[in-house]
């Protein structure tokens, strides 16, 4: 292994590494305590009653399940939780658990009262997941030693631990294990007035001067998402330090947007490509799935999970038995006629017509 601790050239060179600092500071946007959590108000008040009983009790809490989209949090949750008890924090994912033996691996290192975070839980193997039914219910697991007809089965005991779940797609998650856990809280897209105070929070963090409407314009376009709103905060800074003086303004956050194709209401380069072909190279037709993709350059899994979710939230688009189609409101944003017969108005949920 090659040091790099040493003097590098002998001369007065800038360290190219980041200082402790600078990484500290970058990775510290993620709320630490349940109090410093912004948005989500029922489901912070929910958890913060769960973890305050844990306590009185003197017991781990019920094993816990975050659901909703990506970005909203779930992942800090589930580390406040270990936070606020003052307990170990353990993190792993379902793809990552192949097979019965990793599980059972984690499981036997726990300590009384640790946190376990699975995320994706609803892509754990089946196998995998039997295994883990008598860990949450029983806090015991079974161990299978040997092979063959000479195999047998030992259950060992496991100290008293906390689950906590993650998922994105709730629907896929069994009954058997949606029903182990004793508390359940989805996660919504935030408000702009939340994103705002995680805008200002994390500019705070990474020290950079940025005003108030710098911050609005910043949670306008985050697309109700705070992942998305402290990514965009930090290339408006690059922006900012190198077309600017390093402060954050509506102009200079605007301007930085527009660099990175960014529009007003937050639709990127694929939404607005996936806009465009709807509107004008099928006119109002409905278009399929696949034919979609293709036409701009993605996969479908890219198309119908990470495009298509936010499009059906601001009413732009429609899923038909024959296909998608584009709203009115999509033909209005693109500043495009409304094809006879096409286009339907958006409907009465949309975050289009609650002004988001």
């Amino acid at each position: 292994m090659t040091d790099v601790s040493g003097d590098m050239s002998g001369g007065d060179l800038l360290d190219p590494w980041p200082s402790d600092v600078e990484r500290a500071s970058e990775g510290s946007l993620r709320p630490r305590k349940l109090e410093e959590f912004v948005g989500q108000a029922r489901a912070r008040e929910q958890l913060g009653i769960v973890l305050e009983s844990a306590r009185r009790r003197g017991l781990p809490p019920d094993h816990l399940l975050f659901s909703g989209p990506p970005g909203l949090g779930k992942t800090s949750l589930a580390a406040i939780v270990a936070a606020e008890l003052g307990v170990g924090f353990r993190v792993t994912s379902g793809p990552a658990l192949e097979r019965a033996g990793d599980l059972a691996a984690i499981l036997t290192g726990l300590e009384a009262g640790d946190v376990l975070f699975v995320d994706e839980v609803h892509r754990l193997p089946r196998a995998v997941e039997e295994v883990l039914y008598p860990a949450m219910e029983d806090f015991q697991i079974d161990v299978v030693l040997g092979k063959g007809p000479g195999a047998r089965s030992l259950r060992l005991d496991l100290p008293r631990f906390t689950l906590v779940a993650a998922t994105t797609r709730t629907g896929l998650i069994t009954s058997p294990l949606r029903d182990r856990f004793g508390f359940s809280a989805r996660l919504d897209y935030y408000s702009p007035a939340d994103l705002q105070a995680i805008v200002t929070r994390s500019a705070a963090i990474l020290g950079v001067a940025i005003d108030q409407p710098g911050a609005e314009v910043l949670a306008r376009r985050s697309r109700g998402t705070p992942r998305i709103a402290n990514r965009l905060l930090r290339r408006v800074r690059d922006y900012a330090e190198v077309r600017a003086d390093g402060s954050v303004d509506e102009g200079v956050a605007e301007a930085a947007l527009e660099l990175f194709e960014v529009d007003r209401l937050g639709l990127d380069k694929l939404d607005l490509a996936l806009l465009r072909v709807l509107c004008e190279r099928f006119g109002g037709a409905p278009v399929g799935l696949a034919t979609l993709a293709v036409s701009v350059g993605e996969e479908q899994d890219t198309v119908e999970d990470v495009a298509e979710p936010y499009l059906l939230q601001l009413g732009f688009l429609q899923r038909t038995p024959r296909g998608r189609v584009a709203t009115a409101a999509a033909y209005a944003h693109l500043g495009l006629a409304v094809p006879r017969g096409a286009g339907a108005a958006p409907g009465p949920g949309s975050l289009f017509d609650r002004g988001r």
